[in-house]
């Protein structure tokens, strides 16, 4: 609620004050105010409606896309909130001046329309930004009921200032006023800059920097006047993340340093380019030492692992979609190839890993002693542990013909260019014929050739996972705090440039001393003295 109030208080104040200003000039001027209290309650109305809209859209989208569509108008209402507090800023001295000239200007094209028109983009401006930020107040805050009855008491005290203040009755020290409330803004809109990246990571868009810092649970209990400040009026939850830190020290320091900062220790306007291209400076460098020490972390994974079975170890070799694995057993090696056509990206132990799969098939010539052409009820025995289903010793009592089709799988899983899993199976088609069966019978046998271990797999898993949270963490500080200090940099240099540029303007303009005629008629130095002489 007193977050709203303010706004409520602050951006009614600003609107009241421009139309008061613009009020008293007409009046002075003698000129009808019903043209500009048009344009006032068209911007009004134009701006409540904005509001409303933001809010029925929202409301009408699937629970993600409201997350994403909370962290676009926080972004917003932090932008028009920041830019608020700056103009207002560099503004306040000269703000009766500059609109006594845009009315001075309307008044000269002779129409109430040029009034209305003047009157209604000044408070639309105010409104709008107004309707923005109490919308992104209203989502961050945990009793909406309350935020509302604050900015209507809000905007109602600003009006009644406002008119306080036009007539006469009321005085206030405006830049006091404006700073102070600045100051408290810059932490509510901080508050929202926290909000932001919450509704972002929820909406799936930030997934870096999600790790708790602090619990502030003690600082902000529920229900207490210290978790209505902190929480609901400052909008700092009691779990803050890494990256919800980060973006609230990089939005309120500089903002609040702006803010505060005394007229005396400004530089002079010669030296604001040097300033600014130092600070420039000062980021560029910051950037590029974060992008070379910070560690980019990532993980080796082996390319050759031990396995169980008939193989001692697998080798794996990945180039691009393809891949070779070798393995070694029994005192031989076997290569298989995977060409790219048997390549697929799936989930392996809870990981995203490269799989590749190949299947030979054997016809039904047997190819070693384990698949003899002729069985008997004991081989069989031998093979399945029991007299296979179908066949009776009394009536079937053997030998058997037998027909062996055997295939073999191979499954490569790997991650990183390192082995993962890899697995071979074979099965075994036995058709029975003779013997004393009245028609031939099929069976099939099944075993595994090779396998990495299912605790290695796990462990494996494990440590990749591990190393690809690190590495999303490290991203933040390696890649995209870079990248907003880059853009920092890059701004800066682009005002260094243009503020020199108006300064070589200037300097083209300036008059020169002409020997023959003396200094400029403006110049103090010319005198009556000079025409004695």
């Amino acid at each position: 609620m007193l977050a709203t109030l303010v706004i409520g208080l602050r951006e009614g104040l600003e609107a009241t004050l421009i139309v008061g200003i613009i009020a008293a000039f007409l009046r002075r001027n003698r000129v009808p105010l019903a043209p500009m209290w048009l344009g006032v309650g068209v911007a009004v109305l134009l701006s409540v409606a904005v509001g409303f809209g933001l809010q029925i859209v929202e409301q009408a989208l699937p629970q993600a896309q409201q997350e994403g569509m909370e962290a676009v108008i926080g972004i917003v209402a932090v932008v028009f909130v920041t830019g608020m507090i700056v103009w207002m800023r560099t503004h306040a001295r000269t703000l009766t001046t500059e609109l006594e000239a845009s009315a001075t200007q309307a008044m000269g094209r002779g129409t109430a329309w040029a009034l209305a028109g003047m009157a209604f983009l000044a408070v639309l401006k105010e409104g709008f930004e107004t309707a923005v930020f109490l919308l992104a107040t209203f989502q961050a805050s945990s009793d909406t009921g309350l935020a509302a009855l604050g900015a209507v008491i809000g905007i109602a005290a600003a009006v009644l200032v406002g008119y306080g203040i036009y007539t006469g009755g009321v005085r206030l020290n405006l830049s006091k006023f404006f700073t102070g409330t600045g100051v408290f803004l810059v932490f509510v809109a901080g508050g929202l800059v926290l909000t932001v990246l919450r509704r972002a990571h929820e909406a799936g868009w930030i997934v870096i920097g999600q790790q708790r810092t602090v619990d502030l649970s003690w600082l902000a209990p529920n229900g207490s006047v210290q978790g209505a400040l902190v929480t609901g009026v400052l909008g700092i939850p009691p779990d803050p993340r890494v990256i919800e830190v980060l973006g609230w020290v990089l939005y309120v320091v500089p903002v609040l340093a702006i803010s505060l900062w005394p007229r005396a220790w400004r530089p002079a306007a010669a030296r604001i380019p040097v300033v600014r291209t130092g600070i420039a400076s000062t980021l560029a460098v910051a950037a590029i030492a974060l992008a070379i020490a910070v560690p980019s972390g990532g993980v080796h994974v082996p390319s050759t692992v031990a396995t169980t079975g008939d193989q001692t170890s697998v080798s794996a070799e990945v180039h691009g979609a393809s891949a070779v694995l070798r393995t070694t057993g029994n005192g031989s090696q076997t290569r298989v190839d995977f060409p790219a056509s048997t390549h697929r990206t799936v989930i392996r132990a809870g990981l995203t890993a490269d799989r590749w799969r190949s299947t030979t098939t054997g016809g039904g010539t047997p190819t070693s002693d384990d698949e003899p052409t002729t069985l008997t009820l004991d081989d069989l025995v031998g093979i399945f542990g029991r007299v296979p289903v179908g066949i009776s010793p009394s009536t079937n009592p053997g030998p058997f013909r037998a027909e062996w089709a055997v295939s073999e799988t191979t499954t490569l899983w790997t991650v990183a260019g390192g082995v993962l899993d890899a697995t071979s199976s074979e099965r075994s088609v036995l058709t029975l014929s003779g013997g004393g069966l009245p028609s031939a019978r099929t069976t099939t046998i099944d075993r595994s050739v090779f396998a990495v271990p299912d605790s290695r797999v796990q462990r494996t898993a494990t440590t990749v996972a591990a190393a690809e949270t690190r590495s999303a963490e490290l991203a933040l500080w390696k890649a995209w705090l870079p990248i907003a200090l880059g853009i920092a940099a890059a701004a800066q240099f682009a005002l260094a440039l243009r503020d020199r540029r108006r300064q070589t303007a200037l300097a083209d303009h300036t008059p020169e001393t002409v020997p023959a005629r003396g200094p400029p008629a403006g110049d103090p130095a010319r005198s009556p003295d000079y025409a004695v002489r």
